[in-house]
């Protein structure tokens, strides 16, 4: 039986007792040490979070109460994601069958469970089907099943077919179109039934560690911080949440596991991850254009050849006439001109796809950062005290554009191993150090997600030669199709996509053209679709690792990019207050957190760090 704490989670008190424990070093939440050195007193102040300005350094915090209260799990899940949400069914289902109590919690930084979760999705029902076999009966939203598969190759007035051959990668047979966030959301109730604690609302800011360096658990964020930097009178701290072991499944580059990578060097034997931004948006459209069950993909115009990425546009059928439809950039791109928002804004005016949204309504927008590393790019998966699971460390098949079904296997089989580790924990008791449960790592490489992945390994990196797209498809269609992934080699990535952009003198600025608020749309009316809302008086939890950068490198040198990168409106120059030059101004409240910025910022002087609990988009089963 677990133990109890100073306030237990189950009562409800504690998660509202966000307080008290010892002062942060700012290594912790990423910040390089390094930093300050590259302060320059003469740039505008615009980072104020105590990631940046340590509290143990600003008299405004003396004798601030910073203890905090801790509560002991034998299992937190960070991140109520399809891999998060699974971890803890397969936990739950593992210990009623052996009629063991294990408290298995579950921490989420979205207002509600799913409100965070956006994908396009088509959905491989492998991973469910082994959680749920009787997910039909359950009500498992999954209300289309394709009927039909379009590949296209656009370029700027026509379209070229592409027959989808069984065996490719893109083939659809036997898949579902889902809004992800609804699946989420009801795995989250499936959880609960089975006994899991879910604290959506609760951002988890920091992890801990045992005094031999393992992991312990999580603090949860504070709130009560003015937009200066300095305590409310509302100021509370976060809680502590310990555990024998701890799931980290946040996502594609995930705060945390930011900084497990650094901490245990995880990343030293393999290539540094790749990534691209996806952007989506759901239309009612006329009924005569409706085609339930169909998904159309493409790729070509609007981007050129040597830059990676693509559309989807999947009709659902879920009693009005709905299509998803969205856009996805490689961050690997070299022009620091090109804006991923409104090349998916022109890519709708293609004749191939205008007619499916003409005469309807747009809905829902969103933004997120995705994997592209395949295999080559998982970092070491175990640690003490903890494990990487889903999108944290990037199980996404590229070539399927497809994450959720092996996101969802590495959860289960994460539970799997801990489960027959966990110890049966005497009242009051707490282990001395986290679990390391290298036997995850074993499973997974022996599982179907490892060969699956293994098999398209080539895909992506295949797109970098000279004629870029077309070289990687003819590549996919001989070692792919023909071979199935077997040849004996495995091709690299081009390193850090920070890295890739070139200076904007090297480059042709992209004229785009001009919303016409009928296809197309600018950027703040599109986040307001988001139902984007941060608390206006917190610190910009975009923060810089050194304000004077953005302006003497970013815009001197690539003309800002992060003003484009961004799919948010984040990031923008406006004139310094005397008008001698300009300065960089956050809108932080606009963030979808989508962690582009933080992967794509050439100069890497961007960390994000969680805001306060419940800030962030509220999509609606986007």
């Amino acid at each position: 039986k677990s133990p109890k704490c100073k306030c237990s989670l189950q009562s409800g008190r504690c998660v509202r007792a966000l307080r008290r424990c010892p002062r942060l070093d700012p290594g912790a939440l990423g910040v390089r040490p390094t930093a300050r050195r590259w302060a320059s007193s003469d740039a505008p102040k615009i980072t104020t979070h105590y990631s940046i300005h340590p509290r143990d350094q600003d008299p405004r915090w003396e004798g601030t109460e910073m203890e905090r209260f801790a509560d002991q799990a034998d299992v937190v899940v960070v991140g109520a994601g399809p891999a998060g949400l699974s971890a803890a069914i397969r936990l739950k289902q593992l210990a009623l069958a052996e009629e063991r109590e294990v408290r298995v919690c579950v921490v989420e930084k979205a207002s509600q469970i799913g409100a965070h979760t956006l994908s396009g999705a088509c959905l491989e029902p492998s991973a469910l089907n082994e959680l749920l076999p009787d997910w039909k009966e359950r009500g498992a939203p999954l209300h289309t099943p394709v009927t039909e598969d379009i590949f296209s190759i656009l370029t700027e007035k026509h379209r070229i077919p592409v027959p989808m051959l069984p065996g490719l990668p893109m083939n659809n047979h036997g898949n579902y179109i889902v809004r992800l966030g609804n699946l989420v959301r009801w795995l989250g109730e499936q959880a609960e039934e089975l006994g899991v604690e879910l604290y959506p609302g609760y951002a988890a800011a920091e992890v801990l560690f045992h005094e031999d360096g393992s992991v312990k658990g999580i603090a949860t964020n504070d709130v009560g911080i003015a937009k200066d930097g300095s305590p409310k009178d509302t100021f509370e701290r976060g809680m502590e949440l310990h555990a024998q072991v701890t799931l980290f499944g946040e996502g594609c580059h995930g705060h945390l596991a930011k900084q497990l990578y650094r901490h245990f060097n995880l990343r030293q034997n393999c290539e540094p991850q790749t990534y691209a931004i996806g952007l989506k948006e759901v239309w009612v459209v006329r009924p005569e254009k409706w085609r339930p069950g169909r998904v159309e993909h493409s790729v070509g115009w609007p981007l050129n050849r040597n830059t990676y990425g693509g559309s989807f546009l999947y009709h659902l059928n879920e009693g009005e006439p709905l299509v998803a439809l969205g856009f996805v950039v490689g961050l690997d791109y070299s022009n620091p001109y090109l804006s991923p928002f409104r090349e998916f804004q022109r890519w709708k005016h293609h004749p191939f796809v205008a007619p499916t949204l003409e005469g309807g309504e747009r809905i829902g927008y969103g933004a997120r950062a995705l994997n592209e590393g395949g295999v080559q790019s998982i970092p070491e998966l175990t640690f003490p005290g903890g494990i990487l699971i889903g999108c944290s460390p990037g199980f996404m098949n590229v070539p399927k554009i497809k994450g959720t079904h092996t996101a969802m296997k590495s959860g289960m089989l994460a539970a799997e191993a801990v489960f027959p580790r966990l110890a049966v924990l005497e009242e009051d008791s707490a282990p001395s150090a986290g679990l390391h449960v290298p036997e995850y790592a074993e499973s997974l490489k022996a599982s179907w997600v490892w060969k699956e992945l293994h098999a398209v390994r080539n895909i992506r990196p295949s797109f970098h030669n000279y004629l870029g797209l077309y070289g990687g498809m003819v590549y996919t269609g001989i070692f792919y199709w023909i071979l199935r992934g077997k040849e004996p080699w495995t091709l690299k990535h081009c390193g850090l996509d920070s890295d890739q952009l070139k200076p904007a003198k090297e480059c042709t600025p992209i004229e785009y053209p001009r919303p016409d608020g009928k296809l197309s749309f600018d950027l703040l009316s599109s986040v307001a679709l988001s139902g984007t809302n941060h608390e206006g008086d917190q610190p910009a939890h975009l923060t810089l690792r050194d304000d004077s950068v953005p302006v003497e490198r970013n815009l001197a040198i690539y003309d800002g990019p992060e003003q484009r990168f961004c799919p948010a409106g984040v990031y923008e120059y406006v004139p310094t207050d005397d008008g001698a030059g300009m300065r960089l101004q956050i809108n932080a409240q606009n963030c979808v957190h989508c962690k582009t910025c933080d992967i794509k910022d050439p100069s890497q002087n961007i960390n994000w760090v969680v805001p306060e609990g419940s800030g962030g988009p509220a999509y609606n089963g986007m």
